[in-house]
């Protein structure tokens, strides 16, 4: 897995009373883990730093979704059902500047 692919994962809910299967879009890949952040298609529930993502072939997703960056989770690799596709390099460059603002990180 790399930085930008859409996965399909049972994320958890944020009460940790259990999980759905999902999409996520792939943050960091680690040697055991991978942090993702979920994937909607609530679009009435987009927050000002989520990223919109259009349904191509190339991502593989199926309506147009958002990509809710401030629900992330890492998770064990072997949770992963599979790659549904990736985001385009500009794509992946307004997530990285939308996750700079989450953490309000500065560089």
């Amino acid at each position: 897995m790399n930085k930008g692919d859409l996965v399909l994962v049972p994320f958890p809910f944020t009460d940790l009373s259990g999980s759905k299967t999902r999409p996520a879009l792939v943050l960091v890949d680690q040697p055991r883990d991978v942090t993702v952040a979920f994937i909607s298609t609530q679009l009435a529930k987009a927050e000002a730093n989520d990223v919109s993502l259009t349904p191509t072939k190339k991502n593989g997703l199926k309506k147009t979704s958002i990509i809710k960056l401030s629900k992330i989770a890492t998770l064990e690799k072997q949770l992963f059902l599979g790659k549904l596709g990736e985001v385009s390099p500009s794509k992946l460059r307004e997530i990285d500047q939308n996750l700079l603002k989450i953490f309000q990180i500065k560089i």
